[in-house]
């Protein structure tokens, strides 16, 4: 009788995507809302004047911020046709459209 192959093993992906538009998008809406500001006050204790700071800059910001995600929607949708979709690939990092 002849001896079994053993099953092969998977392995992990050791490399990971990252969408540069989306990420873009995310930190464009993040400096526009100042997020961080209210993070930094929410850690603080004091919540209250974490959501007013963050109502009030995405109030403030609301033109800017609608332009940033209408930007990245008509982006989305041209980059569709991109064949690969991988604009960069740096080590176990690949940037994509």
């Amino acid at each position: 009788m002849a001896p079994r192959k053993a099953a092969p093993r998977r392995r992990a992906k050791k490399s990971f995507t990252i969408s540069a538009i989306e990420a873009g998008t995310a930190l464009s809406l993040a400096q526009s809302s100042g997020a961080a500001e209210a993070v930094q006050q929410a850690l603080g204790g004091n919540l209250n004047a974490a959501l007013t700071s963050l109502s009030s800059n995405v109030m403030g910001n609301k033109q800017k911020i609608i332009g940033t995600l209408g930007a990245a929607f008509v982006a989305k949708a041209l980059t569709k046709s991109f064949s690969s979709g991988t604009l960069a690939k740096l080590g176990p990092v690949r940037i994509r459209a």
